[in-house]
């Protein structure tokens, strides 16, 4: 698999996620699940993507997964991507280091931080809880 590389997704590429179609759709294969070491920081982009940062301070592990996906279709996936995001490399806690996606600092300036959260997964999710909650209707 000299041809593939491995890409750490961390937000709507992720499986079962709105955009995770895109990854299938150029032959990428589910690798893992993984966590970044903790040297990343999270923030919602108006809840409808995350965009995760490299820090020198303050950083958290990230719940990530790890797609296989062919190197040729690398580009038309950064292409699908929402503006603000990037591909760049990602350490994982292992000590991996893999491509990933990132956010540009700028994309994340205003925007609501969901590090402790660990990852957009758990974010949302917590959305889907609080919106469903007795107190949300009142």
């Amino acid at each position: 698999m000299s041809d593939t590389l491995k890409l750490a997704v961390n937000g709507t590429l992720m499986h079962g996620l709105e955009l995770n179609g895109n990854l299938l759709a150029i032959g990428a294969i589910f690798g893992r699940e993984a966590t970044t070491e903790p040297a990343y920081r999270l923030w919602s982009i108006d809840d409808q993507y995350p965009a995760m940062v490299r820090v020198s301070d303050g950083g958290a592990a990230i719940a990530v997964e790890v797609w296989l996906v062919p190197a040729a279709g690398l580009a038309t996936i950064l292409l699908q991507e929402p503006p603000g995001l990037c591909i760049g490399k990602v350490r994982l806690t292992d000590g991996e280091i893999v491509l990933g996606v990132l956010g540009e600092p700028i994309a994340c300036e205003n925007k609501q931080e969901i590090t402790q959260w660990g990852g957009w997964r758990t974010y949302i999710e917590s959305l889907e809880i609080k919106q469903s909650s007795p107190l949300a209707q009142t």
